[in-house]
């Protein structure tokens, strides 16, 4: 990691930049799983508890993020997707982002302590400790399987809002967690398949990098398989019912078909046409995680 402060010269920094820090997109992803998962918890929440925790296990999320662009702030710089981050950019500066990642973690758990319970508020200071240090710090560069382990930070949210509910962990819960961590590898792998460059250029061991595309098309594909019954099973405990059954048997052939697809491409016909087959199946990757929970919550509405 190389030290990162504001460029001279450069621009200063706006309160949308200190919000692009907290990493939004993601934010929105781990706001609604633990929304959901709070709230199809078997056990009544006042709304206003449901709103703090969410609001906390958010401000949870947004510290990981900040301290992830801190540290990754020399990868950023040199990766075209992320070149224009506030840090990269000279907008905000390292110690700033630290100091903003840090605050938010301490002010997250402890609140979410005393709005929820300290198993939960437990949880999320494990989960930051596990995004910041496990995957960001040493993983990430170190192991092309960095995104399957690292994965587990962005499966515990749905486990921290079931918390929040139940102070504990159950059947569940555990599946929510395997829904979104079998489902990691596959979204990212897509994406780096098309990515490719930006990762060898910035030294991170993904796999593309390390093993080439068709073994990643092949772990693609491997994973959806994984993934099914994970998705399906869900639907069986005290959360599923026909509604989301219907959702994860669609969108499983889907994904499935997509990663058979991709495994079956050659580097010469996705060049040829931008990779786009790929790109259709990391753009189904983020609708098959936000309509699964989805499910769960009408599942939940109109009862079982």
């Amino acid at each position: 990691m190389i030290d990162t402060h504001a460029y001279e010269g450069a621009p200063e920094a706006e309160f949308r930049d200190y919000v692009a820090l907290l990493k939004p997109r993601v934010m929105s992803l781990v706001v609604f799983t633990a929304f959901v998962g709070l709230w199809v918890a078997p056990v009544a929440v006042h709304p206003f508890v449901v709103f703090c925790s969410v609001l906390f296990i958010a401000l949870g999320g947004g510290a990981s993020g900040a301290l992830n662009m801190w540290y990754d702030a020399d990868i950023d710089a040199v990766m075209r997707r992320t070149q224009g981050r506030p840090i990269p950019s000279g907008r905000v500066s390292g110690g700033e982002a630290l100091g903003l990642g840090l605050g938010l973690a301490i002010i997250a758990v402890m609140m979410l302590g005393l709005a929820a319970n300290w198993f939960a508020a437990g949880f999320l200071a494990f989960t930051i400790f596990f995004y910041v240090v496990i995957y960001t710090i040493w993983l990430k560069r170190w192991t092309p399987q960095n995104i399957v382990i690292g994965g587990a930070a962005g499966a515990f949210p749905p486990m921290i809002g079931w918390a929040c509910a139940t102070g504990g962990i159950s059947i569940e819960s555990l599946l929510m967690f395997a829904l979104i961590f079998f489902w990691t590898p596959p979204h990212f792998w897509a994406l780096a398949l098309f990515m490719k460059e930006d990762y060898h250029k910035a030294g991170v061991p993904m796999l593309t990098v390390t093993h080439g595309r068709a073994v990643t098309r092949r772990h693609i594909f491997g994973y959806t398989l994984v993934l099914a019954p994970f998705a399906i099973w869900l639907g069986l405990t005290s959360i599923g019912g026909p509604i989301y059954l219907a959702v994860a048997v669609l969108l499983n052939a889907l994904f499935i078909l997509g990663g058979w697809r991709v495994m079956r491409r050659n580097e010469d016909s996705a060049i040829a046409d931008g990779y786009a087959t790929e790109k259709r199946v990391f753009k189904l990757s983020l609708y098959y995680l936000f309509l699964h929970f989805l499910a769960l919550l009408v599942q939940h509405w109109v009862g079982t």
